[in-house]
């Protein structure tokens, strides 16, 4: 079975989990179908679609934008989204499947669905409806985001929820699809990758002090992640606790400049903040990860939160917002700690963010109060990432999706 995946993000270009889900699944999908990715890059053959070097057997086919769309408005950035989705539909014709991820390429999987006669699979690792906020990243160009995902993911033949949590946000944001073509196929981890590490280098190179406790936060800087909410968080942490914020790439300058405004006024107040404001490589992250004594998730949407995993993966217990698919990836109680998130009606944040924060630092205080059974939740949380969540099931559960879909 030849399986053509649509993704904006594909090694080395990944920074976030949609990234990590395709470069993993692709990999593992590898050894059981023909897999070639179509991902964006700087296409320059026929019908905007150039051969990269790939690995693992997987074909990579880079595509670029328009260059009639180059500009700085912000509905720019989703109209060259779209004449990707053109040159992959177009390229995708050998395919037995085309299997697209988030709104960036998912209009494509559709297009190429309706060109080439073959079923779409679709997976959402969020959804534009539950991210208001990128209007103020778009423009006009979040209406333009909203109608590419709607279109392709009512007409898809499959579409796969990574989490039962998104799954619900999925069929009450687009009731139009049927459930029965709705399916749960968790994200994975590789535990081998994301596993201890109890070296020091990296602490160093990044001014982290391995003698105290340290809260970390993985993510990029957008309204989703809830990092204000964190850094009013970090207020309350106890003064002896590091705070390690490893975010970069804000959604726009305006938030950025929020965020950095933040970090300054917090870091008049309390040492040991430490902004690490560009991607590291896993090495790296998985030191820091390994000597914290908590890992932060105060995310206000999250279909499932790979960051979670890796963090649990490298025995250290995570203190995360009761939201998404957060719950069915940490046990409360178990491997973490998971804080209530009140909304305001018709809204995604806490209707009381300072509660909601003096909620969240407690919880991180009541585990750096106590290192060892913080230290037991993260050997607990490594196992769960191993019993739980690999990347081989995932692999497997959505070769079955195809195989169904092609009657196999």
């Amino acid at each position: 079975m030849r399986v053509a995946l649509l993704t904006r993000e594909y090694p080395p270009d990944v920074y976030g989990g949609a990234g990590v889900h395709v470069d993993e699944l692709s990999r593992h999908l590898a050894g059981m179908v023909q897999v070639t990715v179509h991902r964006w890059g700087s296409g320059d053959g026929p019908r905007g679609a150039r051969a990269e070097p790939g690995g693992d057997g997987i074909e990579v086919l880079g595509h670029r934008a328009w260059e009639a769309l180059d500009g700085v408005a912000p509905e720019l950035a989703a109209l060259r989204a779209v004449s990707i989705d053109l040159t992959m539909a177009a390229a995708a014709g050998r395919a037995d499947v085309v299997h697209s991820h988030t709104w960036y390429a998912q209009l494509g999987g559709h297009l190429a669905k309706l060109i080439h006669g073959i079923p779409h699979v679709a997976t959402v690792h969020s959804l534009e409806p539950r991210r208001p906020w990128k209007a103020e990243q778009l423009g006009g160009g979040y209406a333009l985001s909203c109608f590419c995902e709607r279109t392709a993911l009512e007409g898809a033949d499959a579409v796969i929820a990574v989490s039962e949590g998104s799954l619900h946000d999925i069929l009450e944001v687009y009731p139009a699809i049927d459930p029965a073509r709705a399916h749960v196929v968790h994200n994975g981890i590789d535990t081998d990758a994301w596993a201890p590490d109890r070296g020091v280098d990296a602490l160093a190179r990044h001014g982290v002090d391995p003698s105290r406790p340290a809260v970390v936060f993985v993510g990029r800087i957008t309204r989703q992640k809830g990092v204000d909410l964190l850094l009013r968080a970090a207020e309350r942490f106890v003064p002896e606790a590091q705070l390690v914020l490893c975010a970069g790439a804000p959604d726009t300058e305006k938030l950025g400049a929020e965020v950095t405004d933040s970090v300054r006024r917090l870091s008049e107040t309390r040492d040991g903040v430490v902004w690490i404001q560009r991607m590291l490589p896993r090495h790296d992250l998985a030191q820091l990860l390994t000597h914290a004594t908590v890992f932060a998730c105060p995310s206000i949407y999250e279909p499932l939160g790979i960051v979670n995993l890796e963090a649990m993966a490298c025995e250290t217990a995570v203190v995360a917002t009761d939201t998404g698919g957060i719950p069915e990836v940490v046990a409360d109680g178990e491997t973490g700690v998971l804080v209530a998130l009140e909304p305001a009606a018709g809204e995604l944040g806490p209707s009381d963010p300072d509660q909601f924060a003096a909620e969240f630092a407690a919880a991180v205080n009541d585990l750096l109060a106590a290192p060892e059974r913080a230290a037991e939740m993260g050997r607990a949380g490594r196992r769960r990432a191993i019993e739980r969540f690999s990347w081989a099931e995932t692999a497997r559960r959505t070769v079955a999706i195809y195989e169904r879909l092609r009657g196999v």
